[in-house]
């Protein structure tokens, strides 16, 4: 039954990176392709446009938090779980773009998704030395 258990939540895991994943992944084309202006123009709303990416932006950062919790949570550390400092990270990253008026945009983007990378492979690299 316990072999049952950690199948079942593995499947979890891997359901929440994917939809982490592919969450980042859209925001960051509508963010960074003019998809939604194809879009958003051939269905006579472009004046949504305007401030579409004060929806975008913090979405894709929501999206790479929830994607950083999964891969925690897929390390299967044990401890204190990184949720509050993953929302703070992502409130932080999000009013920072804001404050700058998203003059840095797709360096902050970057930055981001290198940080949740970087926290990948430290988990990793975490249990390949428990494993060993």
């Amino acid at each position: 039954m316990p072999n049952e258990d950690s199948k079942q939540m593995s499947s979890l895991h891997d359901k929440r990176m994917k939809k982490g994943f592919i969450g980042t992944i859209v925001a960051a084309l509508c963010c960074f392709t003019p998809v939604l202006v194809f879009l958003l123009g051939g269905v006579g709303l472009s004046a949504w446009l305007g401030w579409i990416d004060y929806l975008l932006f913090p979405w894709m950062f929501a999206s790479l938090g929830f994607l950083a919790h999964a891969l925690y949570l897929k390390s299967g550390k044990k401890g204190v779980t990184p949720q509050t400092i993953i929302v703070i990270a992502v409130i932080g990253v999000t009013a920072l773009l804001f404050w700058l008026e998203f003059r840095f945009a797709i360096r902050i983007s970057i930055a981001a998704a290198a940080s949740v990378a970087a926290y990948a492979y430290y988990l990793r690299r975490g249990a390949v030395k428990q494993v060993a």
